[in-house]
């Protein structure tokens, strides 16, 4: 007999796929921008494709393995694990990203006439395919042994059941809390969280004395160079300080499973939870449109030459010589 969805089943996996439909395209779009506009050849933008191409595996990828957990299905325990994993990889992929992203900021305000010798394209390169590299080995541990199958075997030889168990698809089901919290959590999420602020905090420490120095007839690039750095370091740390909000209530809830396994969690407190963390996905692109002026030049002119059908006349912001800063 087929799996009956209910409304509220319905009302989520609508909202699912309405995340996925923005997520996807927009960050599709971000990718487009930086490769048909040199000006966005910058180290932070190749940092910026990389979380793009997470934000989009998120909605094409993740949203659908979730609307496919939530509709519960009968599966076996490592078809389930498999299911479950990716989700963690990208999340990691995420973070490194946005590391990166702060590492660059740093600097390009502490070292601003070497950066372009120490942030070679090769070593842009290397990072990114290293964070993306970590991030398998961080997300794929629960398939090297670190899971519930022990738990789930019990189970299933106290029912008088052999071979693989087979069980209803669920996260906490295959995913140790003990892994989310001590190992993902406290590892992997909260320091590199912590590190990026502290970084910030002293990118803009760092800009501020620049630009309270005395400004003279000389002076003028200097000045202009530090306030677009102000400008674009708002920009990057508002999307880290949506990224800890998104993701932040789902990670306390785990904390709560794990510490306080019989406290109560309000189903509707988890899919919250839940929207936030996939809506960030979709987050990133708004946030360069608005406050990114290169981000939202090229956007325009995507849109107008490949939708409307109207080219739009080049602009100063196509010149490759443009530093991406502003």
């Amino acid at each position: 007999m087929p799996h009956s969805i209910s409304a509220f089943q319905a009302a989520y996996i609508g909202i699912e796929v309405l995340i996925a439909l923005v997520s996807v395209p927009g960050n599709v779009l971000v990718i487009w921008a930086v490769k048909v506009n040199q000006a966005l050849r910058d180290a932070t933008f190749c940092f910026i494709v990389s979380l793009a191409v997470a934000d989009v595996a998120v909605g094409a990828l993740v949203i659908p393995l979730a609307i496919l957990i939530n509709i519960g299905p009968q599966t076996y325990f490592h078809t389930c694990l498999m299911v479950a994993c990716p989700v963690l990889i990208l999340t990691q992929s995420s973070i490194l990203a946005l590391l990166a992203i702060a590492v660059d900021r740093y600097l390009r305000v502490k070292i601003p006439l070497r950066y372009k010798t120490v942030m070679t394209p090769r070593r842009a390169a290397v990072a990114i395919a290293g964070c993306w590299l970590l991030s398998l080995v961080v997300g794929l541990t629960p398939m090297f042994g670190w899971n519930n199958l022990a738990e789930v075997e019990r189970a299933w030889a106290a029912n008088g059941s052999a071979g693989e168990p087979v069980i209803k698809c669920e996260f906490e089901k295959v995913i140790s809390m003990e892994y989310m919290v001590y190992f993902n959590f406290f590892v992997w999420v909260l320091p590199p969280l912590l590190l990026m602020v502290l970084i910030y905090l002293e990118v803009f420490y760092l800009i501020r004395k620049q630009l309270s120095k005395k400004v003279s007839a000389s002076s003028g690039d200097p000045q202009k160079y530090y306030g677009k750095e102000l400008k674009i370091a708002k920009s990057l740390a508002l999307i880290l300080f949506l990224f800890a909000l998104s993701w932040l209530p789902l990670h306390i809830l785990n904390c709560i499973t794990l510490f306080c396994p019989s406290c109560h969690k309000p189903s509707i407190l988890i899919y919250i939870a839940i929207f936030l963390t996939h809506g960030n996905s979709a987050m990133n692109p708004i946030v360069y449109a608005f406050r990114i002026q290169k981000f939202r030049v090229t956007f325009l002119k995507i849109w107008n030459d490949h939708f409307r059908c109207q080219p739009t006349p080049p602009t100063d912001e196509d010149l490759p010589e443009e530093r991406p800063d502003d």
